[in-house]
């Protein structure tokens, strides 16, 4: 009986199971609770973070007992997943994201689709998906809004890039959303940068209801001297009607809330706002498609000013105001006043947003829904607010409609509050308290109602000075330059918008 030589068997590592629905790397506080969020509603969702550690910790922890699975590397994520892999990355934008799509790209196949959900720029959205396209695969940029209680139980939630990927994540996005009359705060928004666009406007419009409501809050802290538990009160009756929404309605909380020593806790905090970015894209995309969304850009600069806090304590002793600073009059009227003003101006802050909105729209060749838009943002979204469902009616009555102060019901409601807005400025104004958003606001409002402005002599400026040309009224499209001093020359700039 001759030797037998015996097999050897290669050590291999068992191949993973496409086991799980969808993956999400980056387990923050927000990317655990869209991960809870999505086991929840019944899928199977693979977790990685790259301090491994942390899938380890989630897993033995909020994850347990759930339909939750871990990977330790990019590789035996992507092994876990079912086809077409579904990827979600929730880190910080940037270059976090371009690292993570160069490691994925490697791993996935054609059709495999990879979702941002972070705040990136709708401008790196838009090379993503170019780039990822010439490789055969799917990008998704969607804004997330909603904190990390909308991220637990139903965010709002704006995709866009490659439509072919809807079909395969709509039901996973929608049922995770927040609803609203059962509708889901979530849908498709349109080509490339859309949804990260959509989701840049809202976070802009979140700057300025959050400077709005603390310009509220300044005129009657020092102008009425209300108790923090009168404007409590306050914020609280104003949720019950127009305002009712979640910014008033943690302004009333807190209002309400108290140190251990009893006193309010807001007057102990340095007032110098701090910003992630959002905001001021806002206003750069405003200037760079000449939209003038004037209150986003004006509450970007608020938060610049408050940053200011030794500069402005040093001319605190140096400056002087006006001699009176609190208000006279009848309290309660100046209340319903301010009311009435906050109102008017978070109209004209969504306007301008919508304005800016229809503009990428026509240069970007997206088929935006906007009442579509308004309704996700009804739920789960910090913007989230009654409000909301006047925009998604003005849209479906005039889907073309240009903006929203001339539809007829936001029409009538400026009507009933322009008395009372004039009135708050003109007094902010005469007590020295700034309301830097409640002010560009009407300015807005009256400017945009004017049929003459006074650009006629800013044209004929920019004629005198550097022939830039103009327009004459009887004959528009016909640029002409005049020699206005008689010792300049006949010939015009090449160049009418310099």
């Amino acid at each position: 009986m001759g030797n037998r030589v015996a097999k050897i068997t290669p050590n291999r590592t068992p191949k993973a199971e496409p086991i799980a629905d969808i993956a999400l790397i980056g387990l923050a506080v927000m990317g655990q609770n869209l991960i809870l969020n999505m086991a929840d509603h019944g899928y199977t969702v693979c977790a990685y973070n790259r301090t491994t550690t942390k899938v380890d910790d989630f897993l033995a922890n909020e994850a347990k007992g759930k339909s939750i699975v871990g990977a330790h590397s990019l590789e035996e994520m992507v092994a876990k997943l079912k086809r077409p892999r579904r990827v979600v990355l929730l880190v910080k934008a940037g270059s976090a994201v371009d690292s993570f799509i160069n490691q994925l790209t490697p791993l996935l196949e054609k059709g495999d689709i990879i979702i941002d959900g972070g705040n990136s720029e709708y401008t790196d959205t838009q090379r993503r998906c170019k780039e990822l396209r010439e490789k055969g695969l799917l990008f998704v940029g969607s804004g997330v809004s909603g904190g990390e209680e909308g991220a637990r139980f139903g965010p709002s939630l704006m995709p866009g890039g490659h439509q072919e990927a809807w079909p395969h994540i709509k039901d996973i996005f929608q049922s995770i959303a927040a609803k609203v009359e059962n509708e889901p705060c979530c849908d498709w928004v349109g080509n490339d940068g859309a949804g990260h666009f959509v989701k840049m406007v809202h976070n802009g419009i979140e700057y300025g209801d959050m400077q709005l409501i603390c310009e509220a809050y300044h005129l009657m802290k020092d102008a009425l001297s209300l108790s923090h538990k009168e404007m409590g009160d306050i914020f609280d009756e104003w949720n019950k009607g127009e305002l009712d929404s979640f910014l008033i309605e943690i302004t009333k909380d807190i209002m309400k809330y108290q140190d251990e020593n009893g006193k309010a806790l807001v007057e102990q905090i340095l007032d110098s706002a701090g910003q992630k970015g959002t905001g001021k894209w806002t206003a750069i995309s405003a200037l760079d498609f000449g939209v003038p969304v004037t209150l986003i850009g004006e509450s970007v600069f608020a938060r610049c000013l408050s940053s200011l806090k030794q500069e402005r304590v040093q001319a605190s002793k140096l400056l002087d105001g006006p001699s009176k600073t609190k208000y006279e009059g009848d309290k309660k009227a100046f209340i319903e006043d301010i009311r009435k003003a906050l109102y008017a101006s978070k109209i004209v802050s969504y306007a301008q947003g919508f304005m800016l909105l229809r503009e990428a729209a026509s240069k970007f060749d997206w088929k935006l829904n906007y009442g579509g838009i308004a309704l996700m943002w009804r739920g789960g979204c910090i913007i989230r607010s009654v409000f909301l469902g006047n925009i998604k009616n003005a849209f479906d009555k005039n889907p073309s409609l240009n903006n929203l102060l001339v539809d007829d019901f936001f029409r009538s409601e400026m009507s009933k509050c322009q008395a009372s807005w004039r009135r708050v400025v003109a007094n902010a104004v005469q007590l020295g308290i700034p309301t830097p958003c409640f002010s560009t606001a009407l300015a807005f409002f009256d400017g945009y109602r004017s049929a003459v402005l006074p650009a006629n002599l800013i044209q004929a400026q920019r004629d005198y000075f550097g022939a830039h040309t103009y327009e004459l009224l009887n004959e528009p499209g016909k640029y002409v330059h005049t020699n206005w001093t008689g010792r300049g020359g006949n010939v015009s700039s090449s160049s009418y918008n310099a």
